[in-house]
């Protein structure tokens, strides 16, 4: 009697430590769960305005890589470009810019979707494709002037281009964090 007496006190002990151990360590879980919740709430209030930064600087490079506003912004730097520069050296102007202006906005794509960024670099290339497609049908000697009024006829006339399926889908995403 005396032997199993103490064999059951023994056993008491063992499931009474092992019953605190289990308290302890479940909130020690929910602590941590709380705080990993926290840690994130707070680094989503910091992230949200950058994020919603990203969005508008995606928006401005899709809108800056347009025929329109890269012959605007042509027009503004070079005013005689048009006059006396030929089809190839517009073409190579376009190119550059559509270029310059991803490359400036690459780092933004952490902040967005892969599916987002990957209509992104669809509309690049596209409008690489694009410029380059309208320049091999125009005659050898053509001048810019008649490359960028085609260029500007034919991208407004051709309906939903891939920007403006990427702005599409840019608002969208935006829209999730507001």
């Amino acid at each position: 009697m005396n032997t199993t007496y103490i064999l059951l006190i023994i056993l008491v002990i063992v499931v009474m430590i092992f019953g605190f151990w289990l308290i302890q360590y479940s909130s020690f879980r929910n602590e941590e769960k709380k705080r990993q919740w926290e840690l994130k709430r707070e680094s989503q209030k910091a992230i949200s305005p950058i994020r919603l930064r990203a969005y508008e600087r995606l928006a401005l490079l899709l809108e800056r890589t347009t025929p329109e506003h890269m012959l605007m912004e042509l027009k503004t730097n070079e005013p005689t470009a048009l006059v006396t520069w030929s089809v190839p050296q517009l073409q190579q102007y376009l190119l550059q810019t559509l270029r310059a202006e991803y490359d400036h906005n690459q780092s933004q794509q952490v902040y967005v979707s892969a599916e987002v960024w990957d209509l992104i670099i669809n509309a690049r290339d596209q409008m690489a494709t694009f410029i380059i497609a309208m320049s091999s049908q125009l005659p050898p000697n053509a001048d810019a002037q008649l490359f960028a009024t085609t260029l500007i006829k034919a991208y407004t006339s051709n309906g939903t281009t891939p920007a403006d399926k990427a702005m599409e889908e840019l608002k969208n995403e935006a829209k999730t964090l507001m």
